[in-house]
């Protein structure tokens, strides 16, 4: 699955401060493990998403995983609705990378945005715009013959 990224989607990192990089990625870090395994898909997703962050790698701490509770309160200094919109976003796109999203994964991402402020129904709408995107790229794949 790609994970085509525009530099339009990502502006919103710019205003970002390290401590909610830092929270954006601990929180999922923790989604990539709440399935029980992290692949390795699910890490070059976290690899890249460090790299948009310029945070070096060390600050990806595979082995300490903040617990569930732990994530959720984290995220309670994220105040910022683009901002709390956009970790639901690259969660909802991590849950996605391996082509299922589990149970343990669509809790954490509810627990999360109700965290943040945001609605049952936004994070819903957030999650379908996401599976939508993802449906029309493996669709342009076959489209223009892109097979790899």
């Amino acid at each position: 699955m790609s994970n085509i990224r525009t530099e339009n989607e990502m502006t919103y990192t710019t205003a970002m401060t390290k401590e909610q990089k830092l929270i954006f990625l601990k929180t999922l870090v923790a989604l990539a493990k709440a399935d029980t395994k992290i692949d390795e898909n699910e890490k070059d997703f976290l690899k890249g998403m460090s790299l948009v962050f310029n945070l070096p790698q060390e600050d990806i701490d595979i082995k300490h995983i903040p617990s569930e509770d732990e994530v959720v309160d984290m995220v309670k200094v994220i105040k910022d609705r683009k901002l709390a919109m956009n970790l639901i976003k690259e969660m909802c796109m991590l849950a996605n990378f391996d082509g299922d999203m589990s149970d343990e994964e669509i809790v954490l991402i509810g627990r999360v945005g109700e965290a943040m402020g945001l609605s049952v129904d936004k994070i819903q709408d957030i999650s379908q715009w996401v599976i939508d995107r993802i449906v029309l790229q493996e669709r342009g794949k076959i489209i223009f013959e892109q097979f790899n």
